[in-house]
């Protein structure tokens, strides 16, 4: 903890060693060797402020031991007594003015220092959340080297003469991210969905959310570093895990419909998910590999938007 400082009238550091503001290097050693040995926690295992009463002379000795700090602190003990003989010559009337005033500042020092504190948290979780989407990335590339290994090996297979042929059927490994999608629109557009709670609920009706796994994070950005967005607004940046791929799927088949309404979408990983272009090869998707006899069922949400969808009787087998 650091030492208190001047601005702090209440911690009186002579009056806590009991010596006189004219007091000597040699008497504030004295005074603080005597103190702090009757307040010293190994001698007062039952008086639970010990440490505390401790930690305060050492302190209040530190700050007199230092010339600089010292001098500092006497022109603010002079400028505190010079006040107090002021206020004791002033008239009932205006001193109760002059408590009032100062019972404002006091107020407005306290939202000031709780408004910083709420924006040193926000900056600390916006850090979090940026730290979270680093790692998701790191282990997003990690899986894709591993899934481009794994993808070699499935189709690849000895045949009766030893040969090597690949098995095109073979489809990718699962990856964490499948389901995952990123969405970004200014909180002005959209003040409802300030909390990851209430983004879950507006994005269901492509699909369950469990929304205790999204991440957001809101920070004002520039003009010159968010495009399409006003200089100072807050953007929001989520990333939205659904149950199912399909529903994931969804979403991003709306993203022209939804930036529309000012609200970008896109897989998280950067990229479509691997499984959905072996899907496509298969005519899962209305891909070219195969013709469907039906076309790609579509779903209407709530607001009119369309939105694709997998068939309700397609099941993905591995």
């Amino acid at each position: 903890m650091p030492p208190k400082t001047p601005e702090d009238p209440e911690q009186n550091p002579y009056d806590l060693l009991g010596i006189l503001q004219e007091a000597t290097e040699a008497e504030i050693r004295t005074a603080y060797r005597t103190r702090s040995l009757k307040v010293h926690p190994d001698r007062n295992r039952n008086d639970p402020n010990a440490a505390q009463k401790f930690h305060a002379l050492t302190t209040a000795s530190t700050l007199l031991l230092d010339p600089l700090r010292r001098l500092a602190l006497d022109a603010q003990l002079r400028l505190q007594a010079a006040k107090k003989q002021r206020f004791a010559s002033y008239d009932n009337k205006r001193k109760a003015m002059v408590s009032e005033l100062e019972q404002r500042e006091q107020e407005f020092k306290k939202a000031r220092m709780a408004k910083e504190q709420e924006r040193t948290a926000r900056e600390s979780e916006n850090v979090r959340i940026r730290e979270e989407g680093r790692r998701m990335r790191e282990q997003r590339e990690k899986e894709l080297e591993l899934q481009e290994f794994e993808r070699q090996c499935a189709r690849s297979k000895p045949d009766s003469n030893g040969t090597v042929e690949e098995d095109p059927l073979a489809p990718p490994p699962p990856g964490d991210l499948d389901t995952t999608i990123r969405v970004k629109y200014a909180l002005s557009s959209y003040p409802a969905l300030s909390t990851a709670f209430a983004l879950a609920a507006h994005l269901r009706r492509y699909g369950e959310i469990d929304e205790g796994t999204v991440v957001m994070s809101q920070k004002a950005k520039k003009a010159k570093k968010s495009k399409g967005f006003a200089d100072g607004e807050v953007i929001v940046t989520a990333l939205v895990p659904f149950n199912q791929l399909g529903a994931a799927f969804g979403v991003v088949s709306s993203a022209e419909s939804l930036k529309d309404r000012g609200m970008e979408v896109a897989w998280a990983g950067g990229s479509e998910p691997p499984i959905l272009g072996w899907l496509r090869e298969r005519g899962e998707l209305g891909g070219p590999a195969a013709k469907r006899a039906e076309p790609l069922p579509a779903k209407t949400a709530s607001d009119g938007t369309t939105f694709s969808s997998f068939p309700s009787s397609f099941v993905i087998c591995f």
